[in-house]
Formats: C-alpha cells, sequence, structure tokens
C-alpha cells in the first residue's frame, strides 16, 4: 500500500504542473472570461502535441466561435500511464475519495492499454468496522454521434482488430503497424538481403547485429512480439523471438531506440513500431536537407512483414470525473474529424497539414485512403499490412514479457554462446531460410543441441506439472501463476511473488541447457 500512495502522489504532482500553470495565468486575466481548455495526459511526442494543440485551437475557434486551448501532462510511456492510473485510482478508493478529477482525456498508447483501463478497479476497505467495496473504472464510456464514426471509420475492425470499443471507452484516433527498421548499408556488408519475414531476424549472418527492447518496459514491443506469435503459432513464435534474442547486440530501454541504433549503424535492424521508425527516417533527410545534402536513398527502410503483421489502433479516452468533461468531449470529436485526421500523413506546410512537423502516422479515417491517398507521405493502406490473427490465445501475452527476460535477457552470455555454437556446426544448413529445428538437420549431434536450444519448461500446478510449450495449458498456468489463483496451493513460498517464483525456477532453466550445448561444443574441439 505505500508504494500505491507514493505512486499516487507522484502521479498527482506530474498532474499538478499544468493546473498550477492554469493558476498562474487565470490571476493575470481575471477580468477576462476564462479560457475553455483540456488537460491530457499522453505518451505522444511533442510534435505530435504541438500540431494537435494548434490545430484544435483553431477547430474550436472555427466550429464554436471561441477560444480553446490545450495542458498537456507527460508522466511517461503508455505502460508507465497506465500503472500511474491505477495505482491513483486504487489509493483514492482505498481512502473512500472520489477518484479522478486532475486530468480530462487519456491520448495515444495501444488498444490493450485502454482495454486494461476500462476494467473495474476494486479496493475493500474498513468503514466502522465494516467491509466496504470501492470500485470504479479509470476511463469513462462516451458515446459520439453515430454519423461521426461513420464518418471516420467505415467499418468497426481491421483484420478482426477493433478500431473503438463498442461501449465508447476508447475510440481509434490512428493506426499503429509493427515490423522491421533495416539498414540496407550494414545488411549489404554481411551479405544479407532486406528482410521481409519476421523469421529473418534469425539468420545466423546477423548475430551480434539485431536490436531489440524489452518487452516488459515498452506496450508496443510487447504487441509486436505478440502478433509473432499470433502469426506462427507459440512455439515457433518463441523459437523466433529466442534466434533473434541471440542474435541481438543489446536491448534498447525504450521503443525509439532502436530506429537510432539501426540508423546509426550500432545494429543492421530491429523490431519497431512504424511511426518510430518513419520519424527517424525524416529526421535523416531533414538533416540531409539542411545541410544542403542529397538524402541518402535506401540506408533506413521500414517493413511491416506482409502476412504476419497486426494493425492496432492509437486510442482516446475520457477520464472518469473529467473536470473540463465538455471540452474534452469536443476534442475527441476533433481527432475523428478530417482537420485532425490529415494532420497524420500530410506534408508539413501543405493545405490542411500540419505547420511545421510531418507526424507520419497513419490515419484511422477510411476515406482518406480512397479520396487522399496521393497527398501522404507514406502511401502505404493499412488493408493491405493487417493479417487475421491465427492463433488468437490472450494469455500468450500475459507470459510473453517474463518469458523473454529469462530466455533471453537475464541469460543473453550464455545465450549467445549456445547459439553461436549452434550456428558454427559443420551441419547447420546455411542455405536454410528461417528457423531451423532439430527437425530439419540429420546430425544427430546437432539435433541434440537444438532440442535442448528449444527446450521450455515444465512449470508445477496442484494437479501435476505442466508443459510451457503447450498453448492449450497458457490459460491455466496464466490464471494460476500470473494471476495468483493458486496462491493457497503451496507452489511458491507465502513471502514470495508468484511471478519472482517462476523467475527463480525459468532462469537456471535456460542457463543451464545454453551451458550444456556449450559443454558439448567444446568437448567436440578437443576430441
Amino acid at each position: 500500500m505505500n508504494r500505491i500512495i507514493a505512486l499516487a502522489i507522484v502521479f498527482v504532482g506530474l498532474l499538478a504542473t499544468p493546473l498550477l500553470m492554469r493558476a498562474d495565468h487565470s490571476k493575470s486575466v481575471r477580468a477576462q472570461k476564462p479560457m475553455r481548455e483540456v488537460i491530457i495526459l499522453t505518451p505522444n511526442n511533442e510534435q505530435i502535441r504541438q500540431e494537435f494543440s494548434q490545430a484544435f485551437s483553431a477547430w474550436h475557434q472555427t466550429t464554436y466561435g471561441e477560444p480553446a486551448r490545450v495542458q498537456w501532462s507527460t508522466p511517461g510511456g503508455a505502460i508507465d500511464i497506465r500503472r500511474l492510473l491505477i495505482a491513483s485510482w486504487e489509493a483514492r478508493l482505498e481512502k473512500n475519495m472520489a477518484v479522478g478529477g486532475d486530468a480530462d482525456l487519456l491520448f495515444g498508447g495501444g488498444s490493450f492499454e485502454f482495454d486494461m483501463l476500462r476494467k473495474e478497479i476494486s479496493v475493500t476497505t474498513n468503514v466502522n468496522g465494516q467491509p466496504r467495496v470501492n470500485s470504479a473504472t479509470i476511463l469513462e464510456p462516451v458515446q459520439l454521434p453515430a454519423q461521426l464514426l461513420q464518418q471516420c471509420y467505415g467499418m468497426s475492425d481491421i483484420a478482426g482488430q477493433k478500431l473503438y470499443d463498442p461501449k465508447g471507452y476508447w475510440y481509434g484516433v490512428a493506426l499503429a503497424s509493427f515490423g522491421i527498421v533495416m539498414n540496407m548499408n550494414v545488411l549489404e556488408t554481411l551479405h544479407v538481403p532486406a528482410l521481409t519475414s519476421w523469421s529473418d531476424l534469425t539468420d545466423p549472418r546477423l548475430f551480434g547485429w539485431v536490436s531489440l527492447v524489452n518487452p516488459a518496459q515498452s506496450g508496443s514491443v510487447l504487441t509486436a512480439f505478440e502478433s509473432i506469435t499470433q502469426r506462427f503459432g507459440w512455439e515457433e513464435g518463441v523459437a523466433i523471438l529466442r534466434r533473434a534474442g541471440a542474435n541481438a547486440r543489446g536491448f534498447a530501454a525504450s521503443g525509439p531506440r532502436v530506429p537510432i541504433d539501426v540508423a546509426s549503424g550500432d545494429a543492421a535492424a530491429g523490431v519497431a513500431i512504424d511511426f518510430y521508425a518513419r520519424f527517424q527516417i525524416q529526421a535523416i533527410r531533414d538533416a540531409a536537407s539542411r545541410a544542403g545534402a542529397q538524402a541518402i536513398q535506401h540506408k533506413l527502410l521500414f517493413t511491416a512483414p506482409p502476412g504476419e503483421s497486426c494493425v492496432d489502433p492509437d486510442p482516446i479516452g475520457l477520464l472518469r470525473n473529467a473536470p473540463h468533461r465538455e471540452t474534452a468531449i469536443r476534442f475527441m470529436q476533433f481527432c475523428l474529424s478530417k482537420d485532425a485526421q490529415r494532420l497524420w500523413q500530410f506534408q508539413a506546410g501543405a493545405p490542411g497539414g500540419p505547420r511545421e512537423f510531418e507526424l507520419r502516422r497513419m490515419p484511422v479515417m477510411r476515406s482518406l485512403y480512397t479520396s487522399e491517398l496521393s497527398q501522404f507521405i507514406d502511401q502505404v493502406d493499412p488493408l493491405d499490412i493487417a493479417s487475421v490473427v491465427k492463433f488468437d490465445n490472450p494469455s500468450m501475452r500475459a507470459f510473453i514479457p517474463l518469458l523473454f527476460s529469462t530466455m533471453v535477457m537475464d541469460s543473453h552470455r550464455q545465450l549467445q554462446a549456445a547459439w553461436s555454437a549452434i550456428i558454427a556446426h559443420p551441419a547447420y544448413p546455411r542455405d536454410h531460410h528461417g528457423v531451423v529445428h532439430a527437425r530439419d538437420v540429420s546430425d544427430a549431434q546437432l539435433q541434440s543441441w537444438l532440442e535442448k536450444f528449444d527446450a521450455l519448461p515444465m512449470v508445477p500446478t496442484p494437479n501435476g506439472a505442466k508443459p510451457l510449450s503447450d498453448i492449450n495449458a497458457l490459460q491455466l498456468l496464466r490464471d494460476g501463476w500470473l494471476r495468483n489463483g493458486w496462491r493457497n496451493a503451496h507452489l511458491w513460498p507465502d513471502q514470495s511473488e508468484p511471478t519472482d517464483a517462476l523467475r527463480q525456477m525459468f532462469l537456471p532453466f535456460f542457463k543451464e541447457n545454453y551451458q550444456w550445448i556449450v559443454d558439448q561444443a567444446v568437448k567436440q574441439k578437443t576430441a
């Protein structure tokens, strides 16, 4: 509870900045009518914030005949904001206080984060010696006009991914795809062709040249990793993530870092969200233009692997007890208008486009792709990218951060040593495209190495151990371990968190398996 209170205090402090600014401003203009405003929490970058502030102010003046301004609060990434909001709500519910009231909207982050925030938070308190349950959702549903939704979306989903919440808890305002950013100059040096599939990240020639991010720290990267398992299946997806991790030079702290590493030549390729990659491509072009030089053609490319990628909406939602509810809903309506949707892809300075910064994101408004695609900077139709989920199991996402941490990051030295031994084995097929499994080789020794390399641990349950490799066992294991369903089954020490207990089981398993391969390789050399 002390942690929750501390997070809540930090959160309120971060929100206090725009409120204090408003108070100082109001002292100087007491004689004037207060200007309408809206306070927005966002992980979005400064360029998006500036362009949307200016465009909303102009739209509001034209539509309602009065000015309006935006106050931004940027306490961190989407995952950070979700955690802070949950901590704030829990702390207030614990004290029997009204939730919210500090900000109006949450703008930006993937649909998963918003789906989490539409769920009810419940806290049991003690009132006069009697237990009382206080509950509230963080987001408040808003029913926007049906005509506006039809004009903006034209459809309710894209390849099965909903574009807005049917009950109005959130509305997608932009689209994001996930793919691979590549430095073609480095790939040419490594004699590696352009990567077109997630499995291309497993190419042994990329050993030490892949840039990745910890999925526990980046919601966009976690969604990208999940999309791999959803299209390839659990075991094959994990095999791709393991080999890409073995090829990794290291693990960046945040999603925007990957395109920077690739652009600088420190990495040849990496997993990235589209607008991070395109923003870096734009930065290279702008720098070349300022220097009076031609932009380096084809140095930095981004691709969403066709048939293997998902397209996710970037939503906006109303926070419960918003202090400026009416203006907040107007901002939501603005975000679904053509005036806002054109900002994502039109060139800076073009009619209807942003004033200064090119945002390089995909609009959610379907009609723009048929009537105004020629004016887009990136002439990409998300319908050409999106693919239907083949393996729909939400429990995979729950295990990916823990599994990637123990299987790849915390055991990276041993993982790379084992991978190096495998790809150096004389029987390893050099001309094989994609993941090489034990079943793909005839050499008995290499088969045993690959079997050990790809093994996943058994996980204890009250009715005997279950294999983590079994996709059909994931929901049971998730509910029992990650959701604390087996807290009374004595599967982990009472003083431990179940995820920590799993970590202590998984990490030695992977390290020992990798080390066994290395030891076998040493024996072979000395034989």
